[in-house]
């Protein structure tokens, strides 16, 4: 894994590794909120990323977005790569309702995050985990 930004290591926990990415749990309650870093040094646009890289990143990707709609049968997905705070690549994949703190309006800044408990934590990896194991296209690895 490479070393985390500074912003993401102090606001998200890692949950473990695929092939390209790690996956990462933000620490905020008002959402099902994860990251996709992909673990490659000096990388801040999915252009950078070599062609195999790319494809890969878009596997895990669309893999990760199939397990949220079937373990949190959100409304919406917000998948984005904006970086204007944190430079390193990464990608979000955030479960949106429209019963959520800030729906219809982007989550950035629109309510305090509510810290996860490690209960909370142990719950999103265990569902996460079970829908892996009974989907293994993708290889995942807890940390």
């Amino acid at each position: 894994m490479v070393r985390l930004h500074p912003q993401l290591e102090k606001d998200c926990t890692v949950l473990g590794e695929f092939t390209l990415c790690s996956l990462l749990l933000v620490n905020d309650a008002n959402y099902p909120w994860f990251i996709l870093l992909p673990n490659r040094e000096n990388i801040t646009e999915i252009h950078q990323l070599s062609s195999s890289d790319q494809q890969q990143l878009l596997r895990e990707s669309m893999f990760f977005c199939r397990c949220l709609e079937d373990v949190y049968h959100p409304d919406k997905l917000n998948i984005a790569a904006l970086g204007n705070v944190v430079p390193q690549l990464h990608i979000h994949h955030i479960a949106r309702f429209t019963t959520d703190a800030c729906w219809p309006a982007p989550v950035w800044g629109a309510a305090a995050a509510i810290p996860l408990t490690a209960e909370k934590i142990n719950n999103i990896k265990n569902h996460l985990l079970t829908w892996f194991n009974k989907n293994p296209e993708q290889t995942f690895r807890c940390v």
